[in-house]
């Protein structure tokens, strides 16, 4: 099976049990958006509490050079470490959301 396959097919179901965990949440409902093309996935939560709308972008990654990276996390699990669970080993999970020379520290891939 073709590495970048087996990438999108990982972050999409960590991201849909990601989404499915938040799917009771009383102000809201989570959606997964991905944009194929461009290696792009996107959880987010849309929803109303009380008059105040709710357009909340929980996670965001992208596949760069066949490596994982996680541009944003913003859920209560870490969605590292689900990935990890679900077999993607740590020097293909990029942390972006640190700066290269924090990312050294991390155990996780650099770039």
């Amino acid at each position: 099976m073709d590495t970048l396959i087996k990438l999108d097919q990982v972050i999409e179901s960590v991201l849909q049990q990601a989404a499915d965990t938040l799917s009771g949440h009383e102000n809201g409902n989570s959606q997964i958006i991905i944009d194929a093309d461009r290696k792009n996935f996107v959880l987010i939560m849309l929803g109303w509490e009380g008059h105040r709308r709710i357009h909340d972008c929980l996670v965001h990654i992208q596949v760069i050079d066949d490596k994982i990276w996680i541009q944003y996390d913003g859920t209560e699990d870490s969605i590292t470490e689900n990935l990890e669970a679900a077999g993607i080993p740590k020097n293909q999970i990029v942390l972006a959301f640190y700066p290269e020379h924090v990312r050294v520290h991390t155990g996780y891939a650099i770039a």
